[in-house]
């Protein structure tokens, strides 16, 4: 068992309130976790972390204690204490024993047994990965290099929450912080502290949004601005003016690939043309989990799994085809983890990033002038060079890196969308076609 895990169990047992919640915030810090659930029930409150992307049971303990360690958990954060109606939202800094800055990000949430806690950990010591470490494949990352070389223009990267937008957009301002820029940043919150680097944090209770922070940052002198999010018309418009004006614009947004975004975009309220001459570069995104190293297993993959790589396999241009290396008669390997006490159990250890790159170009632009579909964009971008997360993961599973189950959980498939993706078990004998269809 994990000594930092330990420790927190035996807190439990000694009802000791402070050390409980000092022991919450060591335990998932040992386990590389990115949240801590506090869930209260009838008979007992569960704690559960976030390790991977996916929530693990550490332990439970007696709803007893559960009032005095929201008690002191809000003090930490600020709170008020005797407000137990309606959801609080808080942050508290702190070092640990090993040195490590951390902020929490503390929110409670009234449920019918008590008070949820959520605490979100952003380790504000953790140095920011360097493009290169993300797991972006060379072909892609010397378009994002290339993409933030312009002088201006607009970067935008896309995926759900914590699938690593952020951080891909502070791996790109690592490479631009030089003594002759000014960056200036519009965030919610400030995740992470770079030195040469103008940050500032929105207060939408006040009426600093982040479009009302982009159109007063331009007076700063910015030659690039990073804006945490583009949510509605107002941001994106002056986004636009700003890349219009002979700025660099970074900035993320919420769709499902690389291609709706110039939907979603249109939808927001900007023309064609105006997209056309500003957008430079689209990177959606998501974070799959790596198989342990410790319990990798190779098997054969299931028809239906083999099926559907084939199926992205033909789906892709022929330079891409090409560097696998498989034709029809290539019999496909796979790999999964059998389960260890390194991984807890779980065969996985660790993510790795997919990424689909949008890099626009004149035939993209005209088809974008001409309301072509998503669909009909997409396909010339693949026969242009643009890998989809699909195809990016195909990789990393003919590569050993990651399990269909986990990549088929965050991209949609090319065709056949409504079949269904068999789950790969160490031993192919016990393989169980799923009854749910894969995650689009």
């Amino acid at each position: 068992m994990n000594e930092k895990v330990e420790k927190l169990q035996n807190a439990i047992i000694a009802s000791n309130i402070p050390q409980m919640a000092e022991s919450f915030v060591g335990a998932a810090l040992s386990m590389d976790s990115s949240d801590i659930h506090i869930e209260p029930g009838e008979f007992t409150i569960r704690v559960r972390f976030r390790v991977d992307g996916i929530l693990q049971l550490i332990v439970e303990y007696p709803p007893s204690l559960h009032s005095a360690l929201v008690s002191r958990l809000k003090i930490m954060a600020n709170l008020k204490i005797d407000e137990t109606r309606i959801p609080q939202d808080g942050r508290v800094q702190m070092t640990t024993p090993e040195g490590r800055d951390l902020d929490l990000r503390l929110s409670t949430l009234p449920t019918v047994h008590g008070e949820k806690i959520v605490m979100r950990l952003q380790d504000r010591s953790r140095k920011i990965p360097k493009l290169e470490e993300l797991g972006i494949e060379p072909h892609n990352l010397a378009i994002i290099r290339r993409a933030i070389a312009e002088p201006n223009g607009i970067l935008l990267t896309t995926g759900p929450t914590g699938s690593g937008k952020t951080t891909t957009l502070y791996s790109c301002l690592d490479i631009l912080n030089t003594p002759e820029v000014n960056i200036l940043t519009i965030e919610d919150p400030v995740e992470i502290q770079m030195d040469g680097l103008n940050q500032s944090q929105v207060h939408p209770a006040i009426g600093y949004t982040f479009a009302f922070g982009l159109r007063t940052g331009l007076r700063q002198d910015p030659d690039i601005m990073m804006v945490g999010e583009i949510r509605d018309h107002e941001t994106i418009d002056v986004a636009v003016e700003a890349a219009l004006t002979g700025h660099l614009v970074l900035s993320t947004i919420h769709t499902n690939s690389a291609v709706s975004t110039l939907t979603r975009l249109i939808d927001l309220g900007i023309q064609p043309f105006l997209i056309t001459a500003t957008v430079n570069l689209i990177i959606a995104q998501r974070l799959v989990r790596k198989i342990c190293e410790k319990c990798k297993k190779e098997i054969t993959p299931p028809p239906a799994v083999e099926k559907k790589l084939r199926s992205a396999i033909a789906s892709m241009n022929a330079e891409q085809r090409a560097k696998l290396k498989i034709d029809e008669n290539t019999p496909l390997k796979i790999f999964v983890g059998e389960g260890c006490s390194e991984c807890s159990q779980t065969g996985y250890k660790g993510r790795i990033g997919l990424y689909e790159v949008l890099e626009m170009n004149n035939k993209i632009r005209e088809m974008l002038l001409k309301n072509a579909t998503s669909a009909e964009i997409e396909k010339v971008a693949i026969a242009a060079g643009m890998k989809t997360l699909e195809h990016d993961g195909v990789e990393r599973i003919l590569g050993g890196i990651t399990t269909p189950e986990e990549v088929y959980s965050a991209a949609r498939a090319a065709e056949e969308e409504d079949e269904v993706v068999e789950k790969t078990e160490p031993d192919p004998k016990k393989v169980e076609a799923k009854n749910t269809p894969i995650n689009s």
